[in-house]
């Protein structure tokens, strides 16, 4: 089973979710893991596929075929991802007044512990009321086993107070 992963951006339109989907279900291909969301005007895809390496190179074809100045793609081929058994995964959330720098302050504090982020998400949403804009991070990181979990709340929690952030680190389920 042959595997790729394929990141589509085009202008946000309906039916664009159908157009991409529907040629991997044409050509039997299976969307393994995939993030589709609007950023800004545009719609904003990724995706992990598997199946049939020339039905994969068929996927590749039409995409190539369908993009224009409305529509760009990345398309790579990978592999099934190694598990981490020495790490556990733990979730932290962030919640703040929107500034710049926010998230590649939180990067830094989890690289310079060595703790791989696998997933991050954000959003900027107005209070309620005063409609200042509030920043909210979502991540989901592997921790060493060799890292104490108390050791890296706490370092946590003083990251957050010294960046004026609201944030939370907890075990994932």
């Amino acid at each position: 089973m042959a595997k790729a992963v394929v990141s589509i951006i085009g202008h946000d339109r309906p039916g664009f979710i159908s157009d991409v989907t529907q040629i991997a279900d044409e050509l039997q291909l299976n969307i393994e893991d995939s993030r589709m969301t609007v950023l800004g005007g545009e719609f904003a895809v990724l995706m992990a596929l598997s199946g049939d390496q020339a039905e994969l190179d068929r996927f590749h074809q039409r995409l190539e075929a369908l993009a224009t100045d409305q529509m760009s793609f990345i398309y790579r081929p990978t592999e099934t991802r190694a598990a981490k058994t020495l790490a556990r995964p733990y979730r932290a959330t962030v919640v703040a007044m929107d500034h710049p720098g926010i998230v590649a302050s939180i990067a830094a504090f989890f690289a310079a512990r060595e703790i791989n982020i696998y997933d991050l998400n954000t959003t900027a949403t107005p209070a309620p009321h005063t409609g200042t804009p509030i920043f909210n991070v979502q991540l989901t990181a592997e921790v060493p086993a060799s890292q104490t979990i108390r050791e890296l709340r706490q370092a946590f929690n003083e990251f957050c107070e010294s960046h004026d952030l609201d944030g939370q680190l907890e075990a994932k389920p």
